[in-house]
């Protein structure tokens, strides 16, 4: 399995490319801005973006979904209970003070639900509905020798995501932490929606929001 992170856009969303080189199919991940460097990345590896997974909708992870869409003829899947902020992302550049302009918005292909595996050749991403952060947030699990998850805005190294804009809810997001991730083997690589990655049991043993699970 083949996986590349970088940061993209000005808030520095952790966008992931995860492939199986043997059939040259990838995904990709929260394509926040940037798509012509997401398109870089695919091209250097010779990849095919079959699907484009959102974590979830604020603007600072959708941003450069059309281009990219557009450009590889992906699939858009996310959750439906982020439809709505995903619809309001004007109202969402104006909370950032016109920082960001609101991005045009792709049609969602597929509504994606707790469960549902979507696969790019023998690579399988499982999907973790983890609401909180949002009422869609997801996180995307990928199981193996080398376990990864990619956990958008839900879970930091040494936090979690703020539950303070529409939609929030801080004691849904850490049940979702409690009931989804911290079940998951401590080995567990974890890509977070922005700063560095960690691993589920370092968070296990040393995230100040999670000592009481």
């Amino acid at each position: 399995m083949l996986v590349e992170t970088f940061p993209v856009g000005l808030l520095q969303c952790n966008c992931a490319v995860i492939a199986d080189p043997a059939s040259g199919e990838a995904l990709v991940i929260d394509p926040g801005d940037e798509p012509a460097r997401v398109q870089a990345v695919l091209r250097r590896h010779g990849l095919r973006c079959t699907a484009i997974l959102i974590t979830h909708t604020h603007i600072d992870h959708v941003g450069g979904i059309v281009a990219l869409k557009d450009a590889t003829g992906a699939k858009l899947m996310l959750h439906r209970g982020d439809v709505p902020l995903y619809e309001m992302l004007d109202v969402q550049a104006s909370w950032l003070g016109g920082m960001l302009a609101a991005p045009e918005r792709a049609t969602v292909d597929e509504h994606l639900e707790h469960g549902d595996v979507v696969k790019a050749g023998a690579v399988a991403a499982e999907t973790l509905h983890t609401p909180g952060h949002t009422p869609g947030s997801l996180c995307f699990h990928f199981a193996g020798a080398e376990p990864l998850l990619i956990a958008g805005d839900t879970l930091f190294a040494g936090s979690v995501g703020r539950t303070d804009l529409p939609g929030g809810d801080f004691d849904q997001e850490l049940a979702s932490i409690r009931d989804r991730l911290l079940t998951l083997d401590d080995r567990t690589r974890v890509i977070t929606g922005h700063g560095p990655e960690t691993t589920i049991g370092r968070e296990r043993r040393r995230n100040p929001f999670l000592q009481d699970f």
